[in-house]
């Protein structure tokens, strides 16, 4: 059965059919979230077809191409028989090839193109020229002799006529173009695509039946299902301010399972005079957290940037540096191993090199192999920004990124597991690029974790932040969301404040309790059938079902068989639970 999605209110009733159903009404062009991230001999036919390009595949000579920038664009053919498009001769890096669309307004494009390179190995970047300028899409670190697929992303404010073409600064190399797409969806698509992924990988659909002390099923009762804790991991970053705030304790502990904590863990707190150490403050908010099972990422070990050293770190010399370096790290993954779930080993390391200019371009991969020696089991990440908020820095693009993370892996050992740690500091927000850039990174079958997640001020800051909460929470290959600095005892917060100083909402904090609530926080109600069952589609969590006698209230039950926790997780789609009443 399919339904033909030409109205709002059909929108919105197919987004409620999905929570149930899981999508299977949907008419709706079924979004891709494959990414290729090897490099291949030929390559793969066009997602989509192809969408609205013409010619996607190159077979129909240059049909639908022109050449941007005065460069000669020509058909060639590779000994397998695979045909693609060759831009030579470049004298600018914007010479390429190039195709027209239309973009239409309220409309979010996914792109998706395979690149090659004659010459060297060099950076190649999709860029879309509109009325309003030029916007980035992606990009890819294309290689001679295989075949690079990379995706992006776009939205427009109106709609425009618009020109797409390839870049790249290195004007001696060819650029070969193969399997372009650009594949245009409506707003209700998108939300659909979202609502089918959460069915599929943050909820399980389960039987409930309730029965009597003889196991009879009891028909036409009423039961009330309550979730306790979500399982996805979600939190926000703290500071020692919530070890003597009251307020901040129950604020926190009543929305959050995971945390951050701010400074008080990095290396210009607990040293900030060279062999004095003070991890008094972190100590203090480890006791909070563990006190109420709360999940500490650690952060971070060192960061690259060379503002944020310790100030007895910046003059020391190299030969002093590496010792330093080497207690530092034996003193603070010792201390906290096993408390903490995770380490941001050496943060924002793909925009600086403060370590490697003076200890040498391997420091990072021995920073790695030293912290997973002294801690087996917390998850090692790299931490970084721009990778999924602007498409514009190359310098953390995913194809960076993983180019990084593999030499990581590489230095750890074979099958070895690190964590992609994305910041999310958002200024605007194009969010068809952010599902590309998740795309292309979940490839590598890493868990992702956005680490430090907010929006910067201004009119549609909570828009924008209920945006990226529902992507991000929905991505198939997110594994966690902590929100960054969401509460400051002056209101002055990093870039988004979720609360006032007293702990009322402001308006990203009404966002967030709405999208919680949305996501298992609301009790539910309802009747078994004849046979005694409720169908029950929920979130991964621990709950708790309570049986309502006909015309009572749940404290009117004896506290025998008046209630029953269990935990949902993905390996609870159609599992049957039973309710034994002795009511």
């Amino acid at each position: 059965m399919k339904i033909k999605l030409e109205e709002s209110t059909f929108g919105l009733l197919l987004a409620s059919l999905l929570l149930i159903f899981g999508g299977v009404f949907s008419s709706a062009v079924q979004y891709d979230y494959t990414a290729v991230i090897d490099c291949l001999a030929d390559p793969l036919k066009p997602q989509y077809n192809g969408g609205i390009i013409i010619n996607p595949e190159i077979n129909d000579g240059v049909k639908g191409w022109t050449t941007h920038g005065g460069v000669k664009i020509e058909q060639r053919s590779s000994i397998s028989g695979n045909k693609y498009m060759v831009a030579h001769n470049r004298k600018q890096p914007y010479a390429s090839v190039s195709h027209k669309v239309l973009l239409e307004k309220d409309k979010l494009y996914t792109f998706s193109a395979w690149i090659q390179v004659a010459g060297k190995n060099t950076t190649v970047t999709a860029l879309f020229k509109t009325g309003d300028g030029f916007e980035k899409v992606g990009a890819v670190e294309a290689q001679v002799g295989c075949w690079s697929m990379f995706k992006g992303g776009i939205s427009v404010a109106s709609s425009t006529p618009a020109e797409l073409y390839f870049e790249s600064n290195d004007t001696s190399v060819d650029i070969w173009v193969d399997s372009v797409s650009l594949q245009p969806f409506t707003n209700e698509e998108w939300r659909s695509h979202q609502e089918q992924s959460i069915q599929k990988v943050r909820k399980s659909n389960m039987r409930l039946q309730v029965v009597d002390q003889n196991g009879r099923p009891i028909p036409n009762a009423n039961i009330t299902i309550q979730q306790n804790r979500l399982r996805f991991p979600l939190g926000a970053s703290i500071n020692q301010n919530i070890v003597r705030n009251t307020a901040y304790q129950n604020w926190f502990t009543q929305r959050f399972t995971v945390t951050t904590f701010e400074n008080e863990m990095k290396w210009y707190t607990t040293e900030n005079t060279q062999g004095r150490e003070d991890y008094s403050a972190a100590d203090s908010m480890l006791a909070f957290t563990s006190q109420h099972r709360i999940s500490v990422r650690g952060h971070n070990i060192f960061w690259d940037d060379p503002q944020y050293q310790p100030w007895w770190v910046k003059n020391l010399s190299p030969q002093s540096l590496g010792p330093a370096t080497d207690k530092r790290l034996n003193s603070v993954v010792s201390r906290y191993r096993g408390r903490v779930i995770a380490w941001d080993v050496n943060n924002e390391n793909l925009h600086f090199n403060f370590y490697e200019s003076k200890l040498g371009g391997g420091i990072t991969n021995k920073f790695f192999q030293r912290t997973r020696q002294l801690d087996r089991r917390a998850m090692l990440f790299m931490n970084d920004y721009n990778t999924i908020e602007d498409g514009r820095d190359s310098t953390s693009s995913p194809s960076k990124y993983i180019a990084k993370l593999r030499q990581l892996q590489a230095s750890l050992g074979a099958n070895s597991v690190i964590g992609i740690g994305l910041e999310g500091h958002f200024h605007t927000v194009n969010i068809a690029y952010v599902r590309s850039a998740l795309d292309t990174l979940a490839a590598t079958r890493m868990p992702i974790w956005i680490t430090e997640l907010d929006v910067q001020a201004g009119p549609s800051q909570a828009a924008y932040f209920e945006q990226i909460l529902r992507e991000v929470h929905a991505h198939p290959g997110i594994q966690g969301i902590v929100i960054w600095g969401p509460w400051s005892q002056n209101g002055q917060c990093y870039q988004m404040c979720l609360v006032d100083p007293s702990f009322r909402n402001l308006a990203p904090g009404n966002v967030l309790d709405k999208l919680i609530h949305e996501w298992g926080g609301a009790t539910a109600q309802a009747t078994t059938n004849d046979n005694g069952y409720i169908d029950v589609s929920l979130f991964h969590g621990d709950y708790e079902a309570k049986f309502v006698p006909q015309g009572g209230r749940v404290d009117e039950v004896s506290p025998q068989g008046k209630s029953l926790s269990f935990a949902v997780d993905h390996n609870s789609s159609g599992q049957v639970i039973k309710f034994v009443s002795h009511v």
